[in-house]
């Protein structure tokens, strides 16, 4: 990065939160529920970070408007039975709270409705942690860059003082279009291997690896 990082922008479900494997049973039972097919494990995690109505789209092509409603419901029905219980990875809290008090900017970027991230923050206690957050309902949702855009103008940070930090290719392909560098992180949605057919500075494999990195590399 050619100047200091100021800006540290973390997607939420599979980088801060551990709830990937939620995401993908609930999408897998709300299809059978339906009598839809029932994507593979990781047909279901490729599509953790978009917004809901793409992920749905992607999975179950072709289905009529009021069918696609139905599935999100069902989605909704199962995701919620589960959701108070989803933990942050284990030391993210600190590491936001270190981060913060060493001065720099914190942001969120998540496919995510704004009611389901706003509820998460509250049930997890990090009211005070972000700058700024942005979600798939109310922008562009990933891998579109406007949402990561949309926080460098409200945060007036360049693109080349902030920092990407995402599971998926959807990040790093927001990141990429966005001109942000990106590191991703291979303990959430996708594997090593899918991550590293896009550019990034690096790939951790735990998330106690950020504050390190950060340290030599911000």
């Amino acid at each position: 990065m050619s100047r200091r990082l100021e800006l540290i922008v973390f997607d939420w479900d599979g980088t801060l939160a551990d709830s990937a494997g939620l995401i993908a049973g609930c999408i897998q039972r709300a299809c059978a529920d339906l009598d839809l097919p029932v994507p593979a494990e990781e047909h279901a995690r490729y599509v953790i970070g978009l917004g809901l109505h793409d992920a749905l789209d992607y999975l179950v092509p072709g289905l009529a408007p009021q069918r696609q409603r139905e599935l999100a419901d069902r989605y909704r029905l199962h995701y919620l039975a589960g959701d108070a219980a989803i933990p942050l990875f284990a030391g993210a809290r600190e590491a936001l709270d270190t981060l913060r008090g060493t001065g720099f900017r914190l942001a969120v970027a998540t496919g995510k409705s704004r009611r389901g991230l706003d509820r998460s923050i509250s049930q997890l206690g990090l009211g005070d942690c972000f700058d700024a957050t942005r979600c798939a309902d109310e922008t562009a949702p990933k891998p579109d860059p406007l949402m990561l855009r949309e926080l460098l103008e409200e945060l007036d940070v360049p693109a080349q003082g902030a920092l990407m930090v995402g599971d998926t290719v959807h990040d790093l392909d927001m990141a990429a279009a966005a001109g942000v560098p990106a590191l991703a992180v291979c303990y959430g949605a996708h594997p090593r291997e899918t991550l590293l057919k896009r550019p990034s500075l690096g790939c951790l494999d735990r998330f106690d690896q950020l504050l390190g990195w950060i340290r030599e590399n911000g």
